[in-house]
């Protein structure tokens, strides 16, 4: 994909990341699927520290490029979070913008970012909403394929206090050639 065009993403962090990150204090951030890092440069200028994962040595590159002013708050890692989790307990956020986790029967990739949030962390996933997505089966796409917010909610013990478990109509313009106009969105809290 990155391969295809000089950029992909506009540049900007996700409108969902800085509507329910910005109220949170700095600390140890995970950006799972940082893309070309928009969502992680904007954390680290607010304060956070920052590990920025992708398995896209292309995007990581970019997003390096793009780094300034941010020296030794990011770290850009190469790596698939959903075969290899992150650091059990490492992160006061983590951070899970329109990555395509897919479900499975163990629920093995999604439990390694749930226990990669510390207590007292917060989990923020977010992605198209249902609705808009649309099964394309020769190219073998089904969304229900892949976790929405609720199947997260669902999934998390009394250890976690969920505080938005959403659709919302998408702050930002729809992605070129889509039909997104809401965003799903799961914030929860992993209780000290």
């Amino acid at each position: 994909m990155y391969r295809s065009r000089d950029r992909i993403f506009s540049g900007n962090p996700n409108a969902v990341l800085v509507a329910e990150a910005t109220d949170l204090p700095p600390g140890r951030a995970l950006d799972v699927g940082c893309g070309e890092g928009a969502d992680a440069l904007w954390l680290a200028r607010r304060g956070w520290q920052v590990t920025a994962a992708d398995v896209s040595e292309i995007a990581l590159r970019r997003a390096a490029a793009a780094a300034t002013g941010v020296e030794g708050r990011v770290a850009w890692v190469r790596a698939d979070l959903t075969t290899a989790p992150p650091p059990a307990g490492a992160f006061d956020l983590v951070s899970v913008h329109y990555f395509p986790l897919r479900r499975r029967p163990d629920h093995g990739a999604l439990r390694g970012l749930l226990d990669a949030v510390a207590p007292g962390g917060t989990l923020l996933f977010a992605t198209h909403a249902l609705s808009d997505l649309v099964p394309r089966h020769e190219e073998g796409f089904d969304p229900a394929d892949y976790y929405q917010p609720d199947d997260i909610a669902r999934l998390l013990d009394p250890a976690w206090n969920v505080l938005i478990n959403e659709a919302r109509p998408r702050a930002a313009p729809r992605p070129a050639g889509t039909h997104h106009t809401h965003d799903a969105v799961l914030r929860a809290l992993r209780l000290p």
